[in-house]
């Protein structure tokens, strides 16, 4: 039996962070949501997840630069980073591009969101 695939999501919005837990959660993925960016980069090393989905727009300390943090660990773990943002996605490619991050996945489409997270995944696998 296969286990499940860990996804960790990190983002400010509570709403954001049950809607996208109860889309993307099913017998194949777990899904596991942090609300800042305080201590992410423990729950990335104790959690060791298969895929971390950063919003960009949080208060304090921007996804882009808590990328910036946690992208050496989740190297030695072979965990892609992907941003996931209502930002437009011109911006969100140079994001990814500049922070040096697997990719991006605009907020709002929903069938999107799983094949890519599905597409992430695999590519880990």
């Amino acid at each position: 039996m296969q286990s499940k695939k860990k996804v960790l999501i990190v983002d400010d919005d509570e709403l954001h962070l049950y809607t996208t837990k109860e889309l993307l959660q099913n017998d194949f993925i777990e899904v596991i949501t942090h609300k800042n960016w305080l201590g992410v980069t423990n729950v990335v090393r104790n959690l060791q997840p298969d895929l971390v989905l950063l919003d960009i727009n949080m208060p304090a300390l921007s996804g882009d630069k808590l990328a910036t943090i946690i992208k050496p660990y989740c190297e030695a773990m072979k965990t892609p980073i992907v941003f996931h943002s209502s930002n437009d996605e011109d911006s969100l490619r140079d994001l990814a591009k500049t922070h040096g991050v697997r990719g991006y996945i605009c907020k709002g489409n929903i069938g999107d969101l799983r094949s890519k997270v599905n597409q992430y995944l695999k590519l880990q696998a």
